[in-house]
């Protein structure tokens, strides 16, 4: 059994966001001792870990409530369950195509950054130094 702060701890978790989602009623197996404090098993472990996913996932609270609701209706919920997790996962799909695009945006600019440190090319990221002809549109220019 944990308490509060030991499963906070154990999942990297705030304690205030593991009483967030339990208040929530995202931890339908939930305990609490004889002072009424949260108590958490291995069963309650796995809810936080699967809640800490979805929401990570970027998964609405609303949604993971929905989630949790049909899991415990049980096995006829299966085929709505996994419908929820394909629309996640297309989202994460498009978040991760997103991301990706950032990060080569980025990584492009620390090499062109690079470049110019190692007096290779000459500075051409700081609007403050184009002339007019720089910004006439033979090359986008990249700030």
């Amino acid at each position: 059994m944990y308490t509060v702060k030991e499963i906070a701890k154990c999942l990297n978790m705030t304690e205030h966001t593991i009483r967030y989602y339990t208040d929530m009623g995202l931890v339908p197996t939930l305990k609490r001792d004889k002072n009424g404090n949260r108590i958490f098993d291995e069963q309650s472990k796995n809810w936080l870990i699967g809640i800490k996913n979805l929401r990570g996932s970027g998964m609405s609270i609303k949604a993971i409530k929905d989630y949790v609701d049909l899991c415990l209706q049980g096995d006829s919920t299966v085929e709505e369950r996994y419908k929820i997790i394909i629309e996640q996962k297309k989202k994460l799909e498009k978040k991760l195509k997103e991301m990706n695009e950032r990060y080569k945006y980025i990584e492009y600019k620390a090499n062109l950054y690079l470049d110019i440190m190692n007096h290779n090319i000459p500075d051409s990221t700081n609007p403050g130094t184009w002339s007019v002809s720089d910004l006439e549109p033979q090359e986008e220019k990249s700030l």
